[in-house]
């Protein structure tokens, strides 16, 4: 018990190293909130532009789509941060951490909206339209208010998922919470820095999962 306690939970080397942590959770918060914002808008924004059946712009949205569900976050973030150079085009590290997770959010949001679309039965589309609405009208007030709330779980949880991966970043020179952690555990020559940052996750990320219950409770559809 007394090497576990001194292996990982080390007051001394806590409070050392607690500043570090501070500042890699707070740049992980600012990184999460980026992701979310961006992935959110731009996955419902093609899942919009899809709903328009122009062709050539739907195989563009799909191969988007399919291309970063496919790929895991941490490879599409090397090549933003690592390949990209050789083409002139140099991405800082919290820059590329950003790009690639919300890309990949974006590509299952965009598929999680578009399922919303489809799902709101036709008669709805055709007695909007009956009524004199112009498609993006019927769209925009009649469909995606409905839809929208048929994405609320599915939603939520890829949201979760995705923003858990800021901890990637440590790979390419982000200090946020992880990387701030094994920097300070290799240091100190101890791992209470990387308990330190198991519980920031947790601080973070625990009340993150409460409130994506209480948003599918508040909106789910009642019977």
């Amino acid at each position: 018990m007394d090497q576990i306690v001194a292996n990982f939970f080390d007051l001394e080397v806590m409070a050392r190293y607690l500043p570090d942590i501070l500042s890699g959770f707070v740049l992980t918060i600012y990184l999460a909130v980026a992701i979310v914002l961006f992935g959110l808008a731009l996955g419902l924004a093609l899942a919009v532009v899809r709903a328009f059946q122009i062709r050539p712009l739907n195989w563009l949205i799909v191969f988007f789509v399919d291309l970063f569900r496919a790929l895991p976050p941490l490879v599409i973030m090397i090549i933003f941060y690592f390949a990209l150079p050789y083409v002139g085009v140099e991405l800082g590290g919290f820059v590329a951490a950003w790009l690639a997770l919300g890309f990949v959010l974006a590509a299952f949001a965009e598929e999680i909206y578009w399922a919303g679309i489809l799902s709101v039965d036709k008669g709805q589309w055709e007695a909007a339209r009956s009524t004199g609405l112009p498609f993006f009208r019927t769209l925009r007030s009649v469909v995606l208010p409905q839809a929208l709330r048929l994405t609320i779980p599915p939603l939520t949880n890829r949201t979760i998922a995705i923003t858990k991966g800021t901890a990637l970043a440590s790979v390419v020179a982000v200090p946020e919470i992880l990387s701030q952690a094994t920097a300070a555990q290799a240091f100190a020559a101890n791992t209470s820095p990387l308990t330190m940052g198991a519980i920031a996750y947790l601080i973070l990320f625990a009340p993150l999962v409460t409130l994506s219950r209480w948003i599918e409770t508040r909106f789910a559809w009642r019977r």
